[in-house]
């Protein structure tokens, strides 16, 4: 089985792979971000950096779904190729940081890859609001994530609510997360295990 988790910087996706991945015992393909060489200069002056940020997102992100394709075992993925065109990439052309064209390229190339690509199993969308994610944010301490914007992170998360409103490609499970922390209480993460369970294998 492919199971990935989807949801706006901050929601606490890369902490619930790992710890679903202890759980479950699945292979875990983990985000490549500290290894990005675009991302610092990104958040400096995105409208210089953005399509460059999202073709190297892009190629990465295909280069990890063709390995997990090729796999015998059950992996859990840290955000998706459909998030970098329907998320990223879409809100960084309707805010005007990409040119039409450099989208329009951009769109056309996820579009010949998606071709290849087999949606997850069960994709399981975190949803926090801006406070949630800023805490979180603040809390990890990334220097170039000091400069993201509220507005930024509030645009994301509009994007993320339509797609996910609209995605039909296979299972989904909404997790609100706004209430639940997951690293200091066994509670809350056996309940997301429970929701998890009830998807793939229909045990309530």
């Amino acid at each position: 089985m492919h199971i990935a988790i989807v949801g706006n910087i901050g929601a606490g996706k890369t902490t619930l792979a790992t710890k679903l991945s202890q759980h479950f015992k699945w292979d875990l393909y983990l985000e490549a971000v500290e290894d990005n060489p675009y991302l610092k200069d990104f958040y400096e002056d995105m409208e210089r950096w953005a399509f460059h940020l999202q073709v190297y997102f892009l190629n990465s992100r295909y280069n990890q779904v063709l390995q997990i394709q090729a796999k015998d075992s059950s992996v859990i993925q840290d955000r998706t190729i459909y998030e970098d065109a329907f998320i990223f990439a879409k809100n960084l052309h309707v805010s005007g940081l990409m040119t039409t064209r450099d989208y329009e390229n951009y769109f056309a190339l996820f579009q010949s890859m998606i071709s290849r690509v087999k949606p997850p199993d069960l994709m399981i969308y975190l949803k926090a609001d801006l406070p949630k994610l800023i805490g979180q944010i603040e809390k990890r301490n990334r220097d170039y994530e000091n400069s993201i914007s509220i507005n930024y992170l509030r645009n994301l998360n509009d994007h993320y609510t339509a797609w996910m409103g609209s995605y039909d490609l296979g299972k989904q499970l909404v997790i609100d997360v706004n209430n639940l922390d997951f690293v200091a209480n066994p509670e809350d993460l056996g309940l997301i295990v429970e929701k998890i369970q009830g998807e793939l294998f229909g045990l309530f």
